[in-house]
């Protein structure tokens, strides 16, 4: 059982293992309302998914702007180009990855 405390429109806001004088209802742990709530805080909403989404396609436009000369990598400071960098790394590896070779598929 989990303890919520809610706001004036009637949404859960923190949550207690101990009911208090703050967290006065009862839920169930698999509740719809305490799942949403878990699923906002660990940043899985329908937000957060847009934002990775748009991260790609920042990450395209990055390039293009390389790849036509407006910009040098160079130009973008030291912490973008490491993270940049690291995206490449990891896209590369993951398109390198080949769980089956060629003599495998029937």
């Amino acid at each position: 059982m989990r303890y919520v405390q809610r706001d004036g429109a009637g949404r859960v806001v923190a949550v207690s293992l101990a009911q208090d004088a703050q967290h006065p209802e009862a839920l169930e742990a698999d509740s719809p309302e305490l799942v949403a709530f878990g699923q906002e805080l660990a940043g899985q909403g329908p937000l957060a998914d847009s934002d990775l989404r748009l991260v790609r396609v920042l990450e395209d436009l990055i390039d293009l702007l390389i790849d036509k000369e407006v910009i040098r990598f160079t130009d973008l400071p030291a912490p973008a180009q490491d993270k940049l960098m690291t995206r490449r790394s990891l896209r590369h590896s993951l398109r390198g990855l080949k769980l089956l070779d060629d003599s495998d598929v029937l």
